[in-house]
């Protein structure tokens, strides 16, 4: 009998979280009930329209309190805009709140305005992310740190109450470049890889330094994503199918746009490739069976679902794929009890 395979839920980002709140939180406390392990969301400030949710802990601890066994990753927190004593104190706390329910995935971030609006050079993002998650890791780990070099200097100073997951909650790495997945590899932390563009190049770099450094590393604590379109039967599956490609591509030339890019520089993969790389599709059979390959394949046995094309279908649209997959789906997926993550 193969490893039960965690399944997550992701995609409510940005726009996706406009709408009303008790609404949006009912979408969760029924994921809680329908047997999905987590859901991630991800940590954007200042933006212009403001979204609902800049915080994603604040907006962890309102689903930790509505739900009794759903897990809630951050996707990521872009460590260098906080002092890591602070982070670590409200990581420990919302764990412990929680039950143990808390992931945590970091990253360096990409905005340079959100570095500019809070005086932080973005030049120092690489040194203060590496700096801060030593000294988050270690503040978990032990009840109490020091730091006497880098970004942030202090004397001994307690953080507690510990985490209710020891040494502390599971932390994921988010990077492509080979700096940062070195720095993956040197802690021994799992990856948080990525959908857009999808994980085929970090995987790549990843596998090359694991080959020159002679390590094992840390890909089967990993996690993937991938977009899902499920329905009762391959007809339907390929109705639903094209004019949610066709969303996806204009959602992102949107965001190209926002970055200064030209329509003319987004290349539109072709659907053979997409579908290979970046979805589960078809009936909840055709589904069970790329799930299982794409865990075979790459060893890595935690995905995160996206149902709702990241914001272009209506909630009402992927609470009935959610529903579908988490009736025909997921009783296959999970043979044993769902996985419960553990501090690596």
């Amino acid at each position: 009998m193969s490893a039960p395979i965690r399944i997550d839920l992701a995609g409510w980002t940005r726009e996706a979280t406009f709408g009303d709140h008790r609404a949006f939180l009912s979408i969760f406390e029924e994921a809680d009930r329908l047997g999905f392990d987590g859901v991630w969301f991800n940590e954007f400030h200042f933006m212009d329209p403001p979204i609902p949710y800049p915080s994603t802990h604040l907006l962890a601890a309102a689903i930790f309190a509505r739900t009794e066994r759903l897990r809630v990753g951050s996707s990521v927190l872009v460590l260098p805009i906080h002092h890591p004593l602070m982070l670590a104190e409200e990581i420990a706390q919302l764990d412990g709140q929680s039950g143990g329910r808390l992931d945590i995935g970091v990253g360096r971030g990409t905005s340079a305005d959100t570095f500019a609006s809070l005086g932080i050079p973005h030049a120092e993002a690489r040194r203060r992310f590496e700096a801060s998650l030593r000294i988050i890791r270690a503040a978990l780990t032990k009840g109490r740190v020091t730091s006497n070099e880098g970004p942030w200097r202090f004397p001994e100073t307690v953080i507690g109450p510990g985490p209710a997951q020891r040494p502390h909650p599971p932390i994921y790495v988010a990077g492509s470049t080979a700096e940062t997945l070195d720095f993956a590899l040197t802690e021994d932390l799992p990856l948080l890889l990525s959908l857009e563009p999808p994980e085929g190049r970090q995987l790549a770099i990843y596998r090359s330094l694991l080959e020159r450094s002679g390590r094992h590393g840390a890909l089967g604590r990993s996690t993937l994503a991938r977009y899902v379109n499920v329905a009762p039967n391959a007809a339907a599956a390929e109705a639903a199918l094209d004019g949610l490609l066709d969303a996806l591509h204009v959602r992102r030339l949107h965001f190209a746009a926002l970055r200064g890019e030209k329509p003319e520089h987004v290349k539109r993969p072709d659907r053979e490739t997409v579908l290979r790389d970046q979805f589960v599709h078809g009936t909840p059979e055709a589904c069970v069976a790329q799930i299982r390959r794409l865990a075979d394949g790459t060893g890595i046995r935690h995905l995160r679902c996206i149902f709702n094309g990241n914001g272009v279908l209506s909630n009402a649209t992927t609470l009935a794929a959610m529903r579908l997959f988490a009736g025909e789906v997921l009783p296959a997926l999970q043979e044993h009890p769902p996985l419960r993550a553990v501090g690596d």
